[in-house]
């Protein structure tokens, strides 16, 4: 697997996968061609240094996976900086085969390497794989999250 910063040309693969499952279905717009919000949002991503939207290739050099990470600096643990992942998908034809295990392991290694302190996430409760995935792997849900959709 290599795992590298994603392009504008890998933009429509990524949608694909983050607009295939079932939340997904009802939010995003999974067009040809794609809104160009979607563009403008790549570009403010791309741009700022403490964002890393992510794909993974396989063998083949087909896009399998994708993932965000903002690494956000904070106040408490003496000034610690925090990594947020966000938006990880995997390609349906492609789960159950170790991607998720080897994104997270590359992930931690990322946040390690970044002077990261703590690794945080967000699953929707009604993913209920997801989470089990995420505690399987050593995640705990310490917090309860609120959000205020606008």
């Amino acid at each position: 697997m290599i795992f590298r910063r994603a392009t504008k040309a890998d933009l429509p693969t990524i949608i694909e996968m983050i607009a295939s499952d079932t939340l997904g279905q009802l939010r995003e717009k999974d067009e040809d061609p794609l809104p160009l919000e979607y563009y403008r949002a790549f570009d403010l991503i791309d741009e700022d240094k403490n964002q890393e939207l992510m794909v993974v290739v396989n063998l083949e050099g087909e896009v399998v996976a994708s993932f965000q990470l903002s690494f956000l600096q904070y106040l408490t643990y003496v000034g610690g900086i925090r990594c947020l992942v966000e938006n990880v998908h995997v390609r349906e034809d492609q789960t159950g085969k170790g991607i998720g295990k080897q994104m997270f392991q590359w992930i931690i290694q990322r946040a390690k390497d970044k002077g990261v302190h703590l690794v945080q996430l967000t699953s929707n409760k009604l993913r209920p794989n997801a989470i089990r995935f995420y505690e399987g792997i050593g995640f705990k849900a310490t917090h309860e999250g609120f959000k205020l959709h606008l």
